[in-house]
């Protein structure tokens, strides 16, 4: 492959509509916190938790429909998600002590993840997109979180049975992806 086919490998691109909307995403983290932990503005954090989800929802579609899937995007995406659901989980912490189990789980589930995914790029070249379960576990977790955001009395039944919900979606997933992992790095070996 000549270093024009490799640049114009939709892989390699790195300016791509799905990638800055992962870096916007991003940009949106410091603000949301300073509006929910500082200003104690729980409309404007629901809505730019929304704008989040809407945004990582559109970057993947975007990125399937229009060849804009990047190595990049892979990673970044993820990491965009990841760190907009451990910060409004720490955020929510301030007044929901029992969502230190998902932020808990989530910090395990991703450095388990991490791992085990670095090996499966060493040994077998490849970057894994989200699967089924991933993209479930993301809009339940949105979903607990937008509730906690904007039903400031939720009771704490309703709470409770929405983190158990997630916290249930998060371990299926983590099982899943582990298995999905381990696979992958035994067939690297034969």
């Amino acid at each position: 492959m000549t270093d024009t086919d490799k640049k114009n490998n939709p892989q390699n691109k790195i300016l791509t509509i799905p990638n800055l909307l992962s870096f916007f995403r991003l940009c949106l983290i410091p603000v949301f916190m300073w509006l929910y932990c500082v200003e104690d503005n729980f409309l404007w954090t629901g809505i730019l938790l929304i704008i989040s989800g809407v945004t990582d929802t559109v970057d993947g579609f975007v990125a399937r429909h229009f060849n804009m899937i990047s190595d990049l995007g892979k990673v970044l995406d993820p990491i965009a998600d990841k760190l907009t659901q451990a910060a409004m989980l720490f955020c929510l912490l301030t007044r929901f002590p029992l969502m230190i189990v998902p932020l808990g789980l989530m910090v395990f589930k991703e450095f388990f993840m991490g791992v085990t995914g670095f090996l499966v790029i060493q040994k077998t070249g490849k970057v894994f997109g989200a699967d089924w379960h991933g993209k479930v576990n993301t809009w339940l977790l949105y979903a607990m979180m937008i509730l906690h955001v904007f039903w400031y009395n939720i009771p704490d039944t309703v709470s409770k049975v929405l983190i158990a919900v997630c916290v249930i979606m998060m371990t299926i997933s983590l099982v899943l992806y582990a298995r999905h992992n381990m696979k992958a790095l035994k067939e690297g070996d034969m």
